[in-house]
């Protein structure tokens, strides 16, 4: 089996395992990203075989997208400001289950959902498991602001770069309608300060650092043959 073919298996396996998870009449927080894809698409399957009914929350236009395409019905945090759970995916994920998220420009709304459901499944596949967070940590930032916001993440150590847009010209924008800049810190010794700090910089509107939510997070790794379930509890 081929590495690529071997993550999509590992990926499948944590997004059905999650979308195992979501009992009858849940309200589920619906995380942009491949391996949640495969949760949604065994939630349609549920939904068609098993007379499932949930409504979900999506965090993109993407997730939106592929969430109609399984027969998921929609609604918003408007209607349902808390959500029963959220299945959604990172970036990295460390020891104490810290996260970065943000590599499909949805981490402001996926905090927003993260923040309103009173549970979390990280679907991830076992490469994004690490002793230590490392990667860069994407910003999103109001373009107004954008100088102020590399100037003040510069100082904190980052070396900034404006994430720019794959078949357009010019930068990523997000569904707000705002810039993304990767930041890369290097090995993070103390992810929740870096994250208050990030928070603290006008014009910095989220960063992609899930630090407090440790505690209501279950990371389900899939692996070849089956899963691994990994919380604080």
């Amino acid at each position: 089996m081929s590495t690529t073919s071997g993550q999509a298996g590992s990926k499948r396996n944590a997004g059905y395992h999650a979308a195992g998870m979501v009992e009858d009449g849940m309200v589920v927080g619906l995380g942009t990203g491949s391996t949640v894809f495969f949760a949604m698409e065994r939630l349609g399957e549920r939904i068609l075989q098993d007379g499932l009914s949930i409504a979900g929350v999506p965090t993109s236009y993407q997730a939106a997208i592929r969430a109609r395409q399984y027969g998921i019905p929609l609604t918003s945090l408007d209607e349902h400001p808390k959500l029963d759970i959220a299945i959604d995916g990172a970036d990295q994920v460390d020891p104490a289950l810290h996260l970065i998220k943000g590599r499909g420009a949805a981490h402001l709304r996926e905090k927003c959902v993260c923040d309103a459901a009173e549970r979390v499944l990280i679907v991830v596949d076992p490469t994004k498991m690490v002793e230590t967070l490392n990667a860069p940590v994407p910003v999103e930032v109001l373009p107004f602001a954008s100088a102020g916001v590399f100037r003040r993440l510069t100082a904190l150590g980052a070396a900034p770069v404006l994430r720019d847009g794959v078949k357009k010209d010019g930068p990523v924008v997000t569904d707000n309608g705002n810039f993304i800049v990767d930041c890369d810190f290097g090995a993070l010794t103390d992810p929740k300060g870096l994250e208050a700090a990030i928070a603290a910089i006008p014009g910095a509107l989220e960063c992609g650092l899930f630090t407090a939510y440790g505690e209501k997070i279950t990371v389900i790794v899939g692996e070849e043959k089956r899963c691994r379930v990994v919380s604080l509890q």
